[in-house]
């Protein structure tokens, strides 16, 4: 009951971190290796539980995505094919091989996550140039080849493992468009369900026995149910507070998988 506790209520967490910052896979992957389970089934088993909160926080920013439905149906195919991209990857490197990479991936997580603040500081500033005239060029057009190649390779990462994919799509789209930080953030949470989903559907066609339905149902229950109040408070609640805790949960996986394997 201790375990499913704590799996659930990270699923919960996870969900409202996912709709805000983008990174809850740190908080529901490193629960399940602490809790014993395989890395190749927890990260598989989570990925599938964290589309539900993808979906209901997808709904609370309904009124965000109104704006850039043209741009998410341009940015949805390339998101969707590398998906579909990095979850045939991660089916194909041997175990090892994962094993090796989800500590860097960690890593890279936990690096952006804890240098958020920065980026979030260099985008309003070059907002604030933009809006002054002082910066005539932006960047490229949403539907530019780099945009679209962009959001395909942060697919295929978000497909493979995920952590942290939100955090990227943020800071990726923030520097090549011009769109409202809000809007982003709505958009970033439309593409990575969809990423979330195709690598979910891909998973339980081709890798069944690597899920285990129980871990999913739980994460899909507290995610739900966070990705709601995520979208209905998340900017209201401390980003210190959210970052300290994925880092402190990430680091503790990592010990674990580097030094208690």
């Amino acid at each position: 009951m201790l375990e499913m506790g704590g799996i659930l209520l990270a699923g919960m967490w996870a969900g409202m971190i996912n709709v805000v910052v983008g990174s809850g896979t740190l908080v529901t992957f490193p629960v399940l290796l602490l809790f014993g389970y395989p890395p190749l089934t927890a990260n598989i088993s989570n990925n599938i539980g964290l589309v539900a909160g993808g979906l209901s926080g997808t709904w609370g920013y309904r009124k965000e995505l109104a704006p850039n439905r043209a741009l998410i149906l341009r940015l949805l195919p390339a998101s969707a094919i590398g998906g579909l991209a990095g979850a045939l990857l991660l089916l194909v490197l041997p175990a090892s091989a994962f094993q090796t990479i989800v500590p860097i991936l960690i890593v890279l997580g936990l690096l952006m996550v804890a240098f958020g603040p920065a980026l979030q500081r260099l985008t309003a500033r070059r907002r604030a140039l933009a809006t002054a005239g002082i910066l005539t060029s932006p960047g490229p057009t949403a539907g530019s080849v780099g945009l679209l190649a962009g959001i395909f390779v942060l697919g295929i990462y978000g497909g493979y493992f995920g952590a942290a994919q939100g955090i990227l799509l943020v800071g990726f789209m923030s520097i090549v468009t011009t769109i409202a930080l809000q809007q982003i953030n709505a958009v970033k949470n439309v593409l990575t369900t969809a990423v979330n989903a195709i690598a979910a559907v891909t998973f339980i066609v081709v890798a069944g026995e690597h899920i285990d339905w129980r871990v999913t149902a739980l994460i899909a229950c507290g995610s739900l149910v966070g990705g709601f109040f995520g979208a209905r408070f998340g900017r209201k609640l401390p980003p210190t507070a959210l970052r300290a805790t994925i880092i402190v949960v990430g680091t503790a996986a990592l010990v674990k998988m580097i030094f208690f394997p």
